[in-house]
């Protein structure tokens, strides 16, 4: 069991919508035709959500990710984050969103080989300036916290598959995110390593933190409270947990 995560900041009204999208589109120009990735997504995510993005290959939940990741932005429609419409902000602005309200976890755990365990934690706080030594006992308290307190000085390669997420959900935790968003998190792992970082994710959302994460595997949806099913850029249904 994990310890409890303590969260130290402010966010959204508890119960209140944490992140919100109005009659949003993406569209692609692709040489001389026009590719529709969202064609009017509209959806409110509370505070402690847990929602799986579901859909076939060009459903439109890689972009959907994309953009409430703040790596994109919509074309048309309005993206609120926390209180903050930043469907306008520009590049600087939205890698400070990124840095403040946002935690990602990627299928290929994105870890820095170079570094350890305690490095690749310490990166978020880094950018954000924090002193080292509370930076180290950030880390330190996160990697105990996923259960990998004694791995502190390994490097990844000296981890298995799903330890290295383990560390790669603590990088997304140091600064505190309002949101987690997890692409595929469980797509390099075996089925009980995957279960155990799905059942990690049920943890961090039971202590409050709000999740969102894209799968195309139903057993790993299961966890989520709510399951949204795209299909040609629009929600084809919308099951769970409104």
């Amino acid at each position: 069991m994990m310890n409890t995560l303590a969260s130290t900041r402010p966010s959204a009204t508890p119960g209140g919508a944490l992140v919100v999208l109005q009659d949003v589109h993406k569209t692609y120009q692709m040489g001389a035709a026009e590719v529709h990735a969202l064609a009017g997504v509209s959806i409110s995510i509370p505070v402690g959500g847990f929602w799986a993005i579901m859909g076939p290959s060009g459903s439109g939940k890689s972009t959907m990710l994309n953009l409430l990741g703040c790596l994109d932005r919509p074309t048309r429609g309005r993206y609120v984050l926390n209180g903050e419409n930043v469907d306008t902000l520009d590049d600087d602005a939205l890698s400070e969103i990124r840095l403040r309200e946002l935690g990602f976890i990627f299928q290929s755990f994105n870890l820095i080989p170079q570094l350890t365990v305690e490095e690749n934690i310490e990166l978020p706080l880094y950018y954000q300036g924090w002193e080292a030594r509370r930076s180290a006992d950030q880390a330190a308290r996160l990697a105990a916290m996923v259960g990998l307190g004694d791995r502190l000085q390994h490097r990844p390669t000296e981890l298995s598959g799903g330890q290295q997420q383990r560390v790669a959900v603590a990088r997304a935790l140091a600064n505190d995110p309002s949101v987690l968003l997890a692409d595929e998190p469980t797509g390099n792992l075996d089925s009980a390593t995957g279960q155990q970082i799905m059942e990690l994710f049920a943890e961090l959302n039971g202590q409050g933190k709000t999740i969102i994460l894209v799968t195309h595997e139903p057993h790993i949806a299961d966890y989520a409270k709510t399951h949204l099913h795209m299909r040609d850029g629009v929600i084809d249904r919308l099951d769970g947990e409104a």
